[in-house]
């Protein structure tokens, strides 16, 4: 039992370490090189393969090949094209350009995209064939795919990589020993059917796309179209935190802060309360229901989004800024993993996999590809030929992110009306015991 939660913990550390070494930084790079207006794009790209790529790949996982081998195949296809990507960074240097590198990241991405509900796909399996209760079992063994993704984050912004293509190499690299470690992995059942039973099978049945008829329950549809919402916002902090800290170097006021010089590190804050936040999930999906759960998360994506916008590097300023980081970790955690969990516990288990990649869909997908473009155009509407002029500049910063955490707070009041959702935790208590036993 202890062995398949060591195994699954150097899984999710190496899931989110890759990512981690430039999703919170390669905005940084992009701005260095002249491609800032790109940025959005760069960013908009995850939700676009997410689209479709999770949600395929969980097809394809439920139906024809084990998640755990589907999951390194997916990574070294990412290692390859990541390493064009950073190949491409290397041989163009500073006038490296969108069409030279782009190509070759979007690819990339879109064979990793995959990999997270790929990963949660092959962690409750493990812990449903262990007996384990994966509502309790899981946020602590997700808690170490965090710690990877910090721990990534820091050595590029400690080595200085922030700045340039390396990231792109270091997240390859990762890449590569995930692909590999994935293979020893505990096999995952897939479900085919064969005989006289295949043949009575719909169209729906046969690719695997019963997972899309969870739309025509009310609950479902409801939950998908607000986990869409919520994943704007995600994508909305992931493309512009990073960069819009960078910003107060202009200033000789807060040019040699640590904010600035470590904004990276600063950054990390988040993934780090994110560490803690995942332990208290069992507690509150237990205790509150995931409706709760993700009302709060709406309330603190919110309060992360204006705090930042009311933060400066020095003095109360800074202590705002570390409690939008914070509260990131609320943010994050109580739509995603519980979100996922609650996925995972509603659906039917030969549909788990491509149901994962439905969440995934709405989150990165929609959600990511509308939240980057959309923030993208926000931000160049308020800083926009505001640049000579620093106060301005940052001043349209701020209203940018109050226009985000409106958002987010206008959406957590919708949820709240829509969402119809009868918790019992009697009930959950009982089928905890049960899986105990």
């Amino acid at each position: 039992m202890k062995l398949v939660k060591t195994r699954l913990i150097i899984m999710n550390y190496l899931i989110f370490s890759v990512w981690g070494a430039y999703l919170c930084s390669i905005g940084i790079y992009l701005f260095k090189v002249g491609m800032v207006d790109h940025i959005g794009s760069f960013f908009a790209v995850q939700g676009i393969v997410s689209l479709f790529m999770p949600a395929l790949m969980g097809i394809i996982a439920d139906r024809w090949v084990p998640a755990q081998k589907l999951l390194s195949i997916c990574q070294i296809l990412s290692a390859i094209f990541m390493g064009l990507a950073g190949y491409m960074g290397m041989k163009n240097g500073d006038k490296v350009t969108f069409s030279q590198i782009f190509p070759y990241y979007f690819i990339s991405v879109g064979f990793y995209m995959p990999s997270l509900s790929l990963g949660n796909s092959v962690s409750y399996h493990c812990l449903t064939e262990a007996g384990l209760d994966t509502v309790k079992s899981f946020p602590p063994i997700r808690v170490f795919g965090t710690v990877g993704f910090i721990i990534s984050m820091w050595i590029v912004d400690l080595t200085g990589a922030k700045n340039n293509y390396i990231q792109l190499y270091i997240s390859a690299g990762l890449s590569v020993v995930l692909a590999i470690y994935a293979l020893t992995l505990p096999n995952c059942r897939v479900n085919k059917k064969d005989g006289e039973e295949k043949k009575k099978t719909s169209f729906v049945e046969a690719f695997g796309l019963r997972a899309f008829t969870l739309f025509k329950q009310r609950n479902m549809c409801i939950f998908f179209i607000f986990s869409f919402l919520l994943g704007m916002c995600l994508q909305i902090t992931n493309g512009f935190c990073s960069t819009y800290l960078e910003q107060f170097g202009n200033s000789p006021v807060y040019k040699d802060t640590f904010a600035v010089r470590n904004s990276v590190i600063l950054t990390s804050i988040s993934q780090i309360s994110e560490t803690l936040c995942i332990l208290l999930i069992p507690f509150f999906l237990k205790r509150f229901g995931i409706k709760k759960v993700m009302t709060i998360a709406f309330a603190a994506w919110g309060i992360r989004f204006i705090f930042l916008g009311l933060g400066y590097p020095t003095g109360f300023g800074l202590v705002l800024l570390v409690a939008s980081m914070i509260v990131y970790g609320v943010a994050f955690d109580f739509y995603n993993i519980s979100g996922s969990l609650f996925v995972e516990e509603s659906t039917e288990e030969d549909i788990r996999s491509s149901a994962q990649g439905v969440f995934m869909m709405m989150t990165n997908g929609f959600g990511a590809t509308i939240g980057s473009w959309s923030a993208q155009a926000i931000v160049n509407a308020f800083t926009k030929g505001k640049e000579a002029n620093f106060d301005e500049y940052m001043k349209g910063w701020s209203n940018s992110w109050y226009v985000f955490g409106s958002f987010a707070i206008v959406v957590g009041i919708l949820f709240v009306c829509l969402f119809r959702y009868q918790h019992n935790p009697q009930k959950e208590d009982e089928k905890t015991k049960k899986i105990e036993i």
